[in-house]
């Protein structure tokens, strides 16, 4: 390992909080059967093993468990703050029912349990990784656990290591195939269990029973952080308007929450632009009107917060996206077509989607008509990241604005500046939030393990309270499925959480929002502190303290 920073010595040093229950020997306390969010019938047809069964909550007083067994554990997917933290959770949690039983980790994600490519966990290599960001500890990686085949040759490697558990951390599509996982080796009576861990800073893997993904707290602090000093900047220069896209393929969480830690002159959220069928010039008006008023006022300059998905929130945008993403997938094999180069793609396109859809196409600028046409990621979604939304929105405010002056409407200035906060906030060093976050959930996954839990998803509730005092258990993934379209099938997904517009973090962006950008109205929030008072160190984000108000 590189030589280590001061921070990261003292960080080191800290030992992360945990909920009460899990602090000793823990009892099972069952609740109800449970059905799946949507398709219902279906859903349970697919996962006749693993579906229906109860939401799992720890209390204390248990009887202390000794029993032997050894644990894998793979990160799957974009890294976020905080999974080595939900590995040494695991780890000590697992050594303190048996010093023998064993972690083992795959590298560089599901493809290491398939290729068999492993490390065994030790006490020097862990204490070397507590509290630090990123994933490099094993490596994460974007193979899907979907096929048979790999199914089967994991279940080699497990057996050859006697692993009873394995543990996935991920998203919502890494959870799926977590729980299409568990279903089989329990279809086979392999005696494999496999639970899953929520992660992803986008936010968007949440529910009545998870109150966050991982990683959230620390990426939206760090992008705050990184926004409040451009709006400083911005409104010591007071001559530039800031473009600031941020992560957040297709839930806005991240840009709402950012907003509420800055209070920028604008914040586009993808939900709401879809809700009120806006078309892209329903979009950039809106932002020019801002700037003129502003710049009426004498403001020549502003911030304005970008969701990176916004472009697919766009109905008729959406609609074109959705015809694409079925043209570019071979129906025969279920994967994305190949082309020998970029220009027959965009051609292939042309040629096979509906007039209407052609026409929302070549009405966008040549490169992002381009973008748009470009290869799927894995989980044959549209690129979007690629798509410099920030640029194009500016670009368009640009030529509006140019023709309101012309017209006598405008008389002000405007040049434009452009950010992408995206890989800055995946790797950071987690706050104290997600440190015991994080902690807890690999802990608490040892224990839905020694319980004899499959298919379930290791939960950490009421964390707006102090640590001692969050509730520990599992539910089952099944619960948190319905069918959705993909890759032009219908196929059983975890149901992403959209921001609700109707929900209290939203409410109180809306009401806010006409004052925020006609006043200088910008909150610096600093970078993440991990001493002092508890009021700057152990803050949940502002999203969780409006939602459990």
């Amino acid at each position: 390992m590189s030589t280590i920073s001061n921070l990261q010595k003292a960080r080191a040093a800290y030992q992360p909080k945990l909920p009460k229950a899990l602090q000793g020997p823990v009892k099972v306390v069952e609740g109800a059967a449970t059905e799946s969010v949507g398709n219902q019938a279906e859903i349970k047809e697919l996962f006749p093993n693993t579906y229906g069964m109860p939401v799992v909550e720890f209390a204390e007083g248990g009887q202390p468990s000794s029993a032997e067994f050894n644990v894998g554990i793979i990160l799957s997917g974009g890294q976020a703050p905080g999974g080595h933290n939900v590995i040494s959770g695991l780890y000590d949690g697992v050594k303190s029912i048996n010093p023998d039983n064993k972690l083992y980790g795959f590298l560089m994600g599901p493809g290491g349990l398939v290729d068999h490519k492993y490390i065994e966990f030790t006490d020097s290599l862990i204490d070397a990784y507590r509290n630090t960001g990123g994933f490099d500890i094993i490596g994460s990686g974007r193979t899907k656990l979907e096929k048979e085949s790999q199914f089967e040759s994991g279940i080699e490697i497990l057996r050859q290591l006697g692993i009873k558990a394995l543990v996935i951390i991920g998203g919502d599509d890494s959870n799926t195939n977590a729980c299409v996982l568990a279903e089989y080796y329990a279809a086979k009576k392999y005696g494999v269990q496999v639970i899953g861990c929520p992660k992803t800073i986008d936010g968007d893997l949440k529910n009545a029973q998870i109150e966050t993904s991982f990683g959230f707290d620390t990426a939206c602090k760090t992008y705050s952080e990184l926004i409040g000093n451009i709006e400083r900047d911005c409104n010591s220069a007071r001559k530039y308007w800031h473009f600031i896209k941020l992560m957040g393929r297709s839930a806005s969480h991240i840009a709402l929450e950012c907003a509420l830690q800055t209070q920028p002159n604008i914040c586009l959220i993808s939900e709401e632009v879809e809700a009120k069928n806006m078309s892209l010039d329903d979009v950039v008006t809106y932002i020019a009107e801002v700037v003129a008023k502003r710049a009426a006022a004498g403001n020549n300059f502003g911030t304005v917060l970008v969701p990176e998905g916004i472009i697919e929130f766009i109905p008729a945008i959406k609609k074109l996206i959705a015809e694409l993403n079925e043209v570019l997938t071979d129906p025969a094999t279920g994967e994305s077509r190949v082309f020998s180069s970029k220009d027959e793609q965009v051609a292939f396109v042309k040629s096979h989607i509906a007039p209407e859809n052609l026409a929302v196409l070549e009405s966008l600028p040549k490169d992002v008509e381009r973008q748009l046409c470009l290869d799927r990621d894995p989980h044959g979604n549209v690129q979007v990241s690629l798509i410099e939304t920030e640029k194009l929105l500016s670009a368009m405010v640009a030529t509006k604005l140019a023709a309101w002056k012309a017209e006598g409407k405008y008389n002000g200035k405007f040049s434009a500046q452009h950010h992408f906060f995206g890989y800055e906030g995946r790797c950071a060093a987690p706050s104290n939030y997600d440190a015991d976050y994080c902690y807890s959930l690999g802990y608490n996954a040892s224990r839905l393990i020694a319980a004899g839990k499959t298919g379930y998803m290791s939960v950490i509730r009421n964390t707006t309270a102090p640590a001692a005092e969050w509730i520990a258990g599992g539910v089952p993934i099944t619960m948190m499925m319905n069918l959705e379209r993909r890759n032009g099938a219908m196929k059983p997904v975890i149901r992403k959480a959209l921001v609700e517009l109707d929900g209290a973090p939203f409410k109180y962006f809306a009401s806010k929002r006409d004052e925020w950008a006609e006043q200088t109205a910008y909150v610096y929030p600093g970078p993440i502190q991990y001493w002092g008072p508890s009021e700057v160190c152990d803050q949940t984000t502002k999203t969780l303290q409006l939602e459990h108000k």
